[in-house]
């Protein structure tokens, strides 16, 4: 079980500190407006009305012992680094923050921010991938030219086994699982020997323009 704190109770970070709970992590979900801290009670380990520009008020949390701590302050983008500041004098491993752009991004990486995160922007992305990809079931983005994703396997694959595809050789691309559909099962680092079938969804990992060359495939 893992230990994190979620600084700001506004849409995501309740929604943050609720999913880090449910997953089964002990949560301690902190904002300065009562009423927050009450709708996160039911859905964290500790929830508490605190003001966390107040140095040592932060320091007597003990968060340094913590897996991670993530900050969504809003609006206000002083605040938000602030905070950041004193989680890393405090000793605070991971510090994970919501910018509200690039400027903002780097100003937090300089005082201590290990990830920034662009809710929006990377939500975008998600829809217009879905929307411009509808063969891609699912988007996980990687570094910035590589993908894992989800596929539904061209006409081509359709009665080849993995060895005759090798499509590590010829493709430059790595089937890391294979979800079956028909009978349901999962097939983690499939055999060379597995025939696809119709019915399979690929889990495959790539640079983005390889897996867009197989998508093409007929």
């Amino acid at each position: 079980m893992k230990r994190f704190a979620v600084i700001g109770l506004g849409n995501f970070g309740f929604h943050a500190a609720k999913a880090l709970y449910a997953d089964g992590n002990e949560v301690l979900a902190m904002d300065t407006d009562r009423a927050r801290v009450q709708a996160i009670d039911a859905h964290s380990t500790e929830a508490v009305v605190l003001d966390a520009t107040d140095k040592e008020a932060l320091r007597s949390l003990g968060l340094e012992q913590m897996d991670g701590v993530l900050v969504s302050t809003g609006t206000k983008i002083s605040i938000s680094i602030l905070i950041c500041l004193y989680l890393q004098e405090i000793g605070v491993r991971q510090i994970l923050v919501k910018a509200l752009d690039d400027d903002h991004a780097k100003i937090l990486k300089r005082v201590g921010a290990t990830g920034v995160i662009h809710p929006e922007r990377e939500m975008a992305l998600r829809v217009s991938r879905s929307l411009s990809r509808p063969n891609v079931l699912d988007f996980i983005p990687l570094a910035d030219d590589y993908d894992l994703v989800q596929v539904e396997p061209p006409k081509a694959f359709i009665g080849k086994s993995l060895k005759e595809l090798n499509l590590r050789a010829r493709h430059n691309v790595q089937i890391i699982a294979i979800k079956e559909l028909v009978p349901e099962n999962f097939r983690l680092a499939p055999p060379a020997g597995f025939v696809i079938k119709d019915s399979d969804i690929l889990i495959m990992l790539g640079k983005t323009d390889d897996i867009n060359r197989i998508k093409a495939l007929k």
